[in-house]
């Protein structure tokens, strides 16, 4: 099976990072915590690498995973035509379970999918993810599971799923349950591509920031 390290523990998780940053240089997989669920991680910029995500997760390329940035700093890099909405937003929920999909930067070297120009993006509240990605770079991560089963809450559960299609596991205990919702409830998805064309905000998937919240901030008018 493939290595597995507690990141609890202080020299487990200086390891497992290390050999987490490799693989994924090498273009292979690595499954990380999240604030929401664990995720199966590749690197956003190597379409091989993406590839190997979807197919270890049993996916088409209809099905274009998400992307993990570090901060606001990389949506402004990665995303084209940011509405005030957007960054109201992320200035609320960021690091956080807020997923926002944009129009991607029409300059990008990445292929993701079929996304027909978007990209969804999302910073984490989660130690370990945010440390590996402010080291790597933007990653594209799916929740670790297979299609069609409930995202994995700890590592047993996303190794049982994934195997030996995962180069390295890092442990950081069972994800802690938000507040009113189950178990593999992920982030809250909204598309705001819509918003560019005085169109309004939509929800995509109901997460685990609420959808009145969603309003509260961008205001009832701007949610379809």
């Amino acid at each position: 099976m493939a290595p597995r390290y507690d990141c609890t523990d202080s020299d487990g998780l200086l390891t497992g990072m290390r050999l987490a940053r490799a693989a994924l240089g090498r273009g292979e997989l690595v499954v990380v915590p999240t604030d929401t669920v664990y995720g199966v991680a590749a690197d956003a910029f190597s379409a091989a690498a993406v590839q190997r995500l979807l197919d270890a997760k049993g996916r088409t390329r209809q099905s274009p995973p998400p992307v993990l940035i570090p901060g606001p700093p990389t949506l402004e890099a990665l995303a084209s035509d940011i509405p005030q909405a957007v960054r109201d937003l992320v200035d609320e929920f960021w690091p956080g379970g807020l997923t926002v999909i944009l129009r991607a930067q029409p300059s990008l070297d990445w292929d993701l999918g079929e996304t027909r120009g978007t990209v969804a993006l999302r910073m984490p509240d989660s130690r370990i993810a945010l440390e590996l990605l402010q080291e790597v770079g933007p990653l594209a991560v799916s929740s670790a599971n297979s299609t069609g089963d409930p995202a994995a809450m700890d590592a047993d559960q996303a190794e049982a799923m994934l195997g030996d299609s995962v180069a390295v596991y890092l442990d950081g205990g069972p994800i802690e349950l938000h507040d009113g919702f189950a178990a593999s409830t992920g982030s809250t998805i909204v598309d705001a591509t819509g918003l560019t064309d005085g169109g309004t905000l939509r929800i995509v998937r109901h997460g685990v920031i609420p959808d009145d919240e969603i309003a509260r901030v961008v205001g009832a008018d701007l949610v379809g």
